[in-house]
């Protein structure tokens, strides 16, 4: 008989609030403080994009390009799970602001970070500060919104990551092109202080009550232990080390190792930071697992596109922020738009269906661009690629929370999150991999005097130094080779996204359609123990 110690263990009892649903204006209020938080940590996920080839360029690191995304989506990642067990134990208003302070402690240090190791070790710290601001912002709204209206809420939330997506690239453009690249971290601070702010006065939750919880130690360090080896084999597979050397087979026993006892761990932990019992849900596996596909195509796009406006079309940091503006175009349109209809029909499982393969076709046109593709050619498949990923993100956080029972809500959040971010984190790591690979490959097959004017420019870094400014310096028929190593080596990495997405696209029709709670603070897990089937009715209906 298989044991079920620790799976519902009864854990600390949170307040009602006998005031019953919150007005609607106060939940307007409480919405507009935890959208400017969600801002703020959705910009420092795009603001980068275009500072690091100036970054890696000045801190002479292109070899580590990745990292500097990668540290920060891994050590967001590996808090999420963390913050959302905590804001269900402890209350989220407390563990909401503590992400904020380190989050803007994270970003100084990145400010005053003077070579590519302190910068990689910053960007974590902030990632650590950034994985609570979004697990505590979601789990926030849907503490005061029913899953039928919070439809249209998460289409704002993806509202507030399509302006970040605008904005973000634009801004360190900005700040890189005219300022130094170390304003992208310093615009937190004013940013992070009138969120603080906003959210002391007008974040009113109730805090659980009951005995102190006891926390699950041994399952954290577990999940951070398998998160980190399974992100170091990816990285460094094939690049620093042979795939077959000791130190990349020792990483991945090291996450199975890791992942074997986090289960174990879990079985019998009081208060697991992931229960088993929420892989018992088919939703709550499924949507996971398309989460995983789609971040994977997302945050390599993201993270990559910038390095070929810049370094093959000659678009200055500014410049490249622009130019994608039709993925975030797209991105926005569908998310808002989706959003209001499933508030008003009540049906979300197409969304998606239609997403991911709408996302495919967008990475087969981004893998046919090269250097002679025209600017609407690469826009048009930007804006595709926007559209899709926009009818699937928040809508599969949507689908997890409706299942989910009311006491799990933050650690489902969290753990469908933190799937997600494992998927983007290993994507960057993989596509960064193949990239760094194919365009050494591409360099070396160049003639002798591209690599002399390469290694004058670079000195003894050569191509890990290289920067926009530095190409457009170089002589006509030099940069043209390097031009062409470029779009050589980069848009082919995003096929390799295709297989992966197509899998998320079938995973999608095996998602059962529930009807949406149409009250606060219930669920269709609540219903039947997180097992599938209808919400039952609740007394309280949401307040006007």
């Amino acid at each position: 008989m298989t044991s079920t110690r620790g799976q519902q263990p009864p854990g600390p009892a949170p307040e009602q609030d006998s005031a019953g649903p919150l007005p609607r204006r106060t939940v307007m209020w409480v919405f507009f403080g935890v959208m400017l938080t969600m801002l703020l940590g959705a910009l420092d996920q795009t603001i980068v994009s275009t500072a690091l080839p100036t970054i890696v360029g000045e801190l002479n690191g292109l070899e580590h390009l990745s990292w500097v995304v990668t540290a920060y989506m891994l050590a967001a990642t590996v808090g999420m799970p963390i913050y959302g067990k905590a804001g269900d134990l402890f209350g989220r208003k407390v563990v909401f602001q503590f992400a904020i302070i380190v989050f803007l402690l994270g970003s100084v240090l990145c400010g005053m970070a003077q070579d590519m190791n302190q910068l990689i070790l910053f960007r974590a710290l902030q990632g650590i500060g950034g994985g609570g601001l979004m697990i505590s912002a979601q789990a926030i709204i849907a503490d005061i919104v029913s899953a039928r209206d919070r439809g249209r809420y998460m289409g704002f939330i993806g509202g507030v990551f399509g302006l970040a997506s605008v904005a973000g690239p634009l801004l360190g453009g900005v700040f890189t092109d005219h300022l130094s690249w170390r304003w992208i971290f310093y615009i937190n601070l004013p940013l992070g202080a009138a969120a603080l702010l906003v959210t002391s006065i007008v974040l009113k939750l109730p805090r659980p009550s009951g005995p102190r919880p006891r926390l699950d130690y041994a399952g954290t360090l577990l999940l951070a232990a398998a998160s980190v080896c399974l992100v170091l084999v990816s990285s460094w597979g094939g690049t620093e080390y042979d795939w077959s050397s000791p130190v990349i087979i020792g990483l991945g026993a090291g996450a199975a190792a890791a992942a074997a006892l986090f289960v174990l761990a879990e079985r019998y932990a009081a208060e697991p930071i992931i229960p088993l019992r929420l892989f018992a849900d088919r939703e709550f596996v499924l949507t996971s697992l398309v989460g995983i596909t789609v971040g994977i195509a997302m945050f390599s796009t993201v993270s990559y596109l910038p390095t070929f406006l810049q370094m093959v079309n000659g678009a200055s940091a500014t410049e490249s922020g622009l130019r994608m503006i039709p993925m975030v175009a797209g991105m926005l349109t569908a998310t808002i738009t989706t959003g209001q209809i499933i508030s008003r029909t009540g049906r979300y499982k197409v969304w998606p269906i239609a997403g991911t393969a709408v996302i495919t076709a967008g990475l087969v046109l981004l893998s046919r661009m090269d250097a002679d593709t025209s600017y609407l050619y690469n826009a048009s498949a930007m804006l595709v690629l926007g559209l899709g990923v926009g009818m699937v993100m928040q809508n599969l956080v949507l689908i997890v929370q409706n299942s989910a029972p009311q006491r799990y809500l933050g650690t489902a959040t969290s753990a469908t999150n933190y799937f997600r971010q494992i998927g983007a984190s290993l994507g960057i790591a993989v596509f960064g991999s193949i990239f760094v690979s194919r365009l050494n490959d591409e360099v070396a097959a160049m003639p002798g005097a591209a690599s002399s004017q390469l290694q004058a420019r670079g000195g003894e870094a050569g191509l890990s130094s290289l920067t926009p400014d530095m190409l457009a310096r170089m002589p006509e028929q030099a940069q043209q080779l390097i031009v062409h190593a470029f779009a050589d080596a980069l848009p082919p990495i995003f096929i390799y996204g295709v297989p992966v997405v197509l899998l998320g696209f079938v995973l999608a029709f095996f998602i059962r359609e529930k009807a949406l709670a149409t009250t606060v603070g219930t669920s269709g897990g609540d219903a039947e123990g997180g097992a599938g089937g209808d919400p039952k009715p609740a007394a309280a209906p949401v307040g006007d």
